[in-house]
């Protein structure tokens, strides 16, 4: 197995360095057929999703396979606009030039899927990367085998499976692969593992993103639309994989006076949704396997939590299903509080006044999204300015990750380095500064032997003064 890996790391490297996949037109070809396959295999994808995680088919075709559809339209539409090098001002003091940043590939790269949304998060980073013209590793996460499975059946059937490999595995693959050199690492998963990845990926001076998350926070304010901000909040959390996604709501903080009208439409909502019994619904994922259901069970059983649930906490274990539920005034040094529930466990904490939301917020690790619902511009305008976060929405949860313009990653614990859109093509390129001289325009006083007339033409020359610079082109020593 260490071997076949080692093969394919080198098929991979070889193909990179005969620069197969350099024109735009092999990197337009496998745009196409991820799409293709993205459309002709929704089906079977639908399938993989749902055995993987009971994910419903229109969560599977929304959030997984339209979005992956709309990356590679996005991608083969501005194509060969983001492999064109970017003319740049030339100064005068290097005159006669021309400048440019051209983009090139990175060479050969990793990407390291995760389990939650494992078709989309497979796939978005490997459209970038093929985009920039990489040759492509993918793990895809052994946590949601029917998925993985599929991609190592799929992929090579519509793609060129010389430049672009699927290897499969656990633990101990993704760390013979890791210590493999690369030129770039993409992962996307918890913070514990990234800080493996970084590690390892250290050994070999490798550049890394990483697609981690945190405790994303939603402050609500008294002056909403209570109906709607619950509906948004509801598909944020338990519409998204039942709060299994990165950048799902993790817990809210609003006024006590607020809180009990919120809790009241964030039920209304919920009962609309799933029904009276949700774990018979079909439209709630299921926790994707016994540990992270014991985990969440964990959570949910704290001593000091346990009696402050308002609403939900039915589970079903041989389902590895739990409702949606809610809590109210958890403590803070409770663990449902320190660390990401990734689940459909949705705190409430209550403040006096809603500024008293920015230091609280504060006082955590910097999360993936922030969230807050108002009417009040002044405030928004100050949420901005004062909480730094991945990204952040206002009156919504997490469709800002659909907007191809904008950066999707985190900063500080919830990850480096950011993709969608022009930004994977990015994240996988580099940025080669290209000046171009000819041959007129000597400065002879650049050239030693050095002397103090010398010195002073070149000072002006650093400052920008156009005597200075005729004379150094001249040659004419100063007051001469």
């Amino acid at each position: 197995m260490v071997e076949s890996k080692a093969a394919a790391v080198q098929e991979l490297r070889a193909r990179f360095a005969a620069g197969r996949t350099r024109p735009a037109e092999w990197r337009a070809a496998q745009l196409r057929g991820v799409l293709r396959m993205a459309t002709e295999m929704e089906a079977e994808i639908c399938d993989a999703l749902h055995a993987d995680l009971g994910k419903p088919k229109t969560e599977a075709h929304v959030h997984e396979i339209s979005l992956v559809k709309s990356s590679c339209l996005f991608a083969l539409k501005n194509l060969k606009k983001w492999m064109k090098p970017q003319k740049v001002p030339a100064k005068l003091m290097n005159f006669p030039s021309t400048a440019r940043i051209t983009p090139e590939p990175l060479g050969v790269v990793l990407v390291i899927s995760a389990w939650n949304y494992p078709i989309l998060l497979s796939l978005d980073p490997i459209i970038g990367a093929i985009a920039a013209g990489n040759t492509v590793a993918l793990k895809p996460s052994e946590v949601a085998p029917a998925t993985s499975s599929l991609l190592a059946e799929l992929l090579p059937r519509f793609v060129d499976g010389t430049c672009i490999k699927v290897i499969e595995g656990g633990v101990e693959e993704t760390t013979a692969l890791l210590n493999h050199k690369w030129d770039k690492i993409f992962y996307t998963g918890n913070s514990r593992v990234g800080r493996i990845v970084m590690a390892l990926a250290a050994k070999h001076l490798t550049p890394v993103a990483l697609e981690l998350g945190g405790k994303c926070p939603v402050v609500v304010d008294s002056n909403v639309d209570l109906h709607i901000a619950a509906k948004r909040i509801a598909a944020g959390k338990w519409g998204c994989n039942n709060g299994q996604a990165c950048i799902a709501p993790d817990f809210i903080i609003t006024t006590q006076t607020l809180a009990p009208k919120l809790v009241e439409s964030l039920k209304k909502v919920l009962d609309k949704f799933y029904g009276k019994d949700p774990l018979l619904s079909a439209d709630l994922s299921r926790v994707v396997n016994v540990d992270h259901f014991n985990r969440l069970k964990g959570l949910m059983d704290e001593e000091m939590v346990s009696d402050k649930i308002v609403f939900g906490g039915q589970r079903d274990e041989q389902q590895l299903k739990i409702a949606p539920t809610i809590f109210l005034d958890v403590p803070l040094d409770s663990a449902i509080m320190k660390e990401e529930i990734f689940g459909p466990l949705l705190p409430i904490i209550t403040v006096d006044k809603i500024h008293e939301s920015f230091g609280l917020i504060n006082s955590m690790a910097k999360p993936l999204a922030a969230y807050l619902f108002t009417r009040n511009n002044e405030l928004q305008d100050q949420f901005e300015g004062a909480i730094s976060a991945g990204g952040m929405l206002f009156n919504d949860t997490s469709i800002h990750l659909t907007n191809p313009y904008l950066p999707f990653g985190g900063v500080g614990e919830s990850g480096t380095g950011a993709y969608h859109g022009k930004f994977s093509f990015d994240a996988f390129s580099h940025r080669k500064a290209v000046m171009n001289r000819g041959f007129i325009g000597e400065a002879r006083a650049r050239y030693p032997p050095y002397s103090a007339t010398k010195l002073e033409i070149l000072k002006g020359v650093l400052e920008g003064k156009l005597g200075d610079m005729i004379q150094a082109i001249l040659g004419f020593p100063r007051g001469k």
